[in-house]
């Protein structure tokens, strides 16, 4: 195996070629939508700035956040174009996302009524999208709600304070094919579209379609899709395919370098609790990452990873910051790679497979890897009109 330089203890490459690809991909799954990509949590993980400017690159019209203050942050950076964020809380800070030229969620009247005061206190139209909850139960307007919402906004808008860009909603179970959910939010949400559109309203985007949505249900992309997840390479779910069935490409490759190879006799006990005592003698090998790094403890005893040319399994208990594999007698150096997850072009796993030893999904996988754990950014791209001054689009 290639050896890694001494002193990385691990990091996560993150191939920007693959990610470009996806987006790629995944627009011509949607040829006749705008598409979103997502990089809320930085960017599952992968880091939200360069992901995304790769996204940009690759033909991404839009941008997409949960917090104000991520979203907020990418425009600082410089990242042009249309940015949304949809995780609100009272007193956020409106007055920044106005500014910002951000759109912004509205899900409720405290929002509508935050938004439009901030709008009259800077002098500015704000930019907003208003959230139907048509199944899901989280955010957004319960349908019961949905008349008083729109008539408040368009007579906010009306006024001048607010332009309503976007009508949009969540689905509960896109990653379920034949969920009998899907078609009921599908209903609800066009009756929610048509009774703001006969009030009004004149949306430039209708959008529904999260990654599973815009991989399986082309009913559900209207003007703009709003991928997540598969812009990062990783199924969203067993029921609908493998990455490689997907025709998408893993970004994120979590790799370290062995810390230690010994012998030890049969009966050895491994890690915390000797969960595992080696059945006879044998040589382990340290990873030194652990739970700390993001590295989940569920999948003590199960977790696999490519070393030595083998794929092994974590044994014992995952610690905060290192575990170990049963490397059979098998007599490697120290400073070999060790990988646990990545497209499987070198026959490690996957973060799929992770997912299945943590008993999680794979967005809790790639999401978690901690900032202890550094990014390595490979083939990165330019983003025309994209400068540290750039404030709107």
């Amino acid at each position: 195996m290639t050896q890694t330089t001494p002193h990385i203890r691990a990091r996560a490459e993150i191939d920007l070629a693959a990610l470009r690809a996806n987006v790629r991909a995944l627009r011509d799954r949607a040829p006749r939508s705008a598409l979103m990509a997502v990089v809320k949590a930085d960017g599952y993980g992968h880091g939200a700035l360069p992901c995304a400017r790769a996204a940009i690159a690759a033909g991404a019209g839009w941008i997409g956040t949960a917090t104000p203050q991520e979203a907020l942050a990418l425009r600082a950076a410089g990242i042009p174009g249309r940015i949304m964020c949809w995780l609100w809380t009272p007193g956020g800070p409106w007055r920044e996302g106005i500014e910002a030229d951000l759109d912004m969620s509205v899900s409720g009247r405290w929002a509508l009524d935050e938004v439009v005061a901030a709008a009259r206190a800077t002098g500015r139209t704000a930019r907003i999208q208003l959230k139907a909850d048509t199944g899901l139960g989280r955010n957004g307007c319960q349908p019961a709600d949905w008349a008083d919402l729109v008539g408040a906004a368009r007579a906010a808008e009306a006024e001048g304070a607010v332009r309503i860009t976007g009508l949009w909603s969540h689905f509960a179970c896109a990653d379920e094919p034949g969920h009998p959910s899907i078609a009921h939010q599908l209903t609800a949400f066009r009756e929610m579209v048509g009774h703001a559109e006969k009030e009004g309203v004149d949306p430039e985007v209708r959008h529904i379609a999260n990654s599973p949505a815009t991989l399986t249900l082309p009913e559900a992309h209207f003007d703009l899709v709003r991928p997540g997840i598969a812009v990062y390479g990783v199924s969203p779910a067993p029921e609908i395919g493998t990455h490689q069935e997907l025709g998408l490409r893993p970004v994120m490759t979590l790799a370290a370098s062995v810390a230690l190879v010994k012998r030890v006799p049969a009966g050895h006990g491994v890690s915390y609790g000797h969960h595992y005592t080696t059945p006879e003698a044998t040589t382990l090998g340290l990873i030194p990452v652990g739970y700390a790094d993001g590295v989940p403890r569920h999948a003590s005893g199960q977790g696999p990873v490519l070393v030595g040319g083998r794929v092994r399994t974590a044994v014992g208990r995952i610690a905060m910051d290192q575990f170990v594999v049963d490397l059979g007698g098998q007599e490697i150096p120290e400073g070999s790679e060790a990988l646990l997850f990545g497209p499987g072009t070198r026959g490690e796993p996957s973060a799929e497979d992770w997912a299945r030893a943590a008993g999680t999904i794979a967005y809790e996988i790639v999401t978690r890897i901690g900032a202890r754990v550094p990014r390595v950014h490979l083939h990165e791209e330019p983003v025309p009109g994209a400068t540290a001054a750039t404030t709107g689009g």
